[in-house]
């Protein structure tokens, strides 16, 4: 197929992006940069579905969008080695192509937010990068941005140069390495901020603690993460139980990733 050849299924476009660059930004985890038509319709915490570029591997591989270039046609995606599939990632360099699905889920929604108002960004590991983006077009629209952001140890922080240029950032460590001692609500729990906006990405205990912490905040959001099979929400593979239902369910691929807290049971 020609990299700029592209087709519907649905909603869901199916294109050949080409790698413009790709780097280790720290152990295991890398930034991939695409370029490619598909980049004009993406959004803020939306996700792409890479096929990996070998037939032994069936499923494709879910990557959160790190950032936006509407106008060089350009997206970054960070992504970490979790197995085979990411690890051939790890292998692509300029010039090489993938096949790639998207963009898909709901993304966070940004709206209506200006100078007035102040928002939390809250992430954790390899959960930051879909935040970028998030950070970067409130900070256009004169948002106050505060980020709290929470890793392992230092040698696992990643994107902090960047959020910083849009707001404050705070970064913890669980073994005090950097930053930071403790977890994301040590620094939490300190903030006597009234934010207007939630907006977290994370592991799963982070994001059962924002969940709890902002259950009743009228815009408070969690991107959550979850195995996928098709990707297009007719396996249910990736199904999430409503609070007070046991025959409501939400498919974090097709009514993800992003979701208002107090919506799914974590």
């Amino acid at each position: 197929m020609n990299p700029t050849c592209k087709k519907r299924l649905g909603a869901i476009r199916l294109e050949t992006m080409k790698v413009v660059a790709q780097e280790e930004i720290a152990p295991a985890i890398f930034e991939l940069v695409l370029e490619g038509e598909m980049v004009e319709a993406m959004r803020a915490g939306q996700f792409l579905h890479l096929r990996v570029p070998d037939d032994a591997h069936l499923l494709r591989r879910p990557i959160s969008i790190s950032s936006i270039d509407k106008a060089n046609k350009q997206c970054h995606l960070i992504y970490r080695i979790e197995g085979a599939g990411t690890a051939i990632f790890s292998t692509l360099s300029q010039g090489d192509t993938l096949d790639v699905m998207g963009p898909q889920g709901n993304g966070f929604d940004l709206s209506d937010l200006d100078e007035q108002n102040q928002v939390l960004l809250v992430g954790g590991g390899i959960g930051v990068p879909p935040l970028l983006e998030v950070a970067k077009e409130l900070h256009e629209s004169g948002v106050k941005v505060v980020t709290v952001l929470g890793f392992a140890t230092k040698d696992a922080v990643i994107l902090e140069t960047e959020l910083a240029q849009y707001g404050q950032v705070f970064v913890t460590t669980d073994d005090g390495s950097y930053g930071i001692k403790g977890n994301v609500s040590v620094v939490i729990k300190d903030l006597d901020n009234q934010f207007d906006a939630v907006y977290s990405c994370g592991a799963p205990g982070m994001m059962k603690y924002i969940n709890q912490t902002f259950y009743d905040h009228p815009r408070a959001y969690l991107s959550l993460e979850s195995r996928m099979a098709c990707g297009m929400g007719a396996c249910y593979a990736c199904v999430l139980k409503v609070p007070e239902s046991d025959t409501v369910s939400q498919r974090v691929c097709e009514d993800g990733p992003v979701f208002r807290t107090g919506t799914v049971v974590l």
